[in-house]
């Protein structure tokens, strides 16, 4: 893997900034793709290119990634310009939580809730009180009002 990084950064215009960068580079060696898979999940990378036999199989066991490249004919690049995708990736890990900027990033969702009467009951003494901690009046009393236990 070094040698084949080292020989694409003599190609490069900018060889002298990648070669400062390599400097901190680090690479693990596994002995599974299921490991590889396990590893990946833990450490939540931007990019996971699955350039593998039957790489279609493998990314349904792909839980924490900012974006997956499928196989042979799939270079991240496509990703940043082409495919569909883009480059703007959650990093630092943060694809355990969070998503890349997408098509659903443009959609408008609206959530609603429906209390039950069972549901005011069990729930009303505890928000009444978290409402009177956080010092929020009003969202106190609204709970009083509508309160069924009166």
């Amino acid at each position: 893997i070094y040698g084949r990084v080292h020989k694409q950064i003599t190609t490069l215009p900018c060889a002298d900034i990648i070669r400062k960068s390599i400097a901190h580079l680090y690479s693990l060696s596994v002995k599974t793709v299921d490991e590889a898979i396990v590893l990946s999940n833990a450490y939540a990378p931007k990019h996971i290119i699955a350039h593998l036999e039957n790489a279609a199989k493998v990314i349904s066991l792909i839980d924490n990634a900012g974006s997956v490249f499928v196989g042979p004919y799939s270079p991240e690049s496509f990703g940043n310009y082409a495919s569909g995708t883009n480059h703007t990736s959650p990093t630092y890990g943060y694809a355990r939580m969070y998503s890349g900027v997408n098509t659903n990033g443009f959609l408008k969702h609206i959530t609603s809730q429906e209390c039950t009467a069972e549901g005011m009951n069990n729930l009303a003494d505890t928000v009444m009180r978290l409402a009177e901690i956080e010092g929020l009046d009003a969202h106190r009393n609204a709970v009083r009002v509508a309160d069924i236990r009166k």
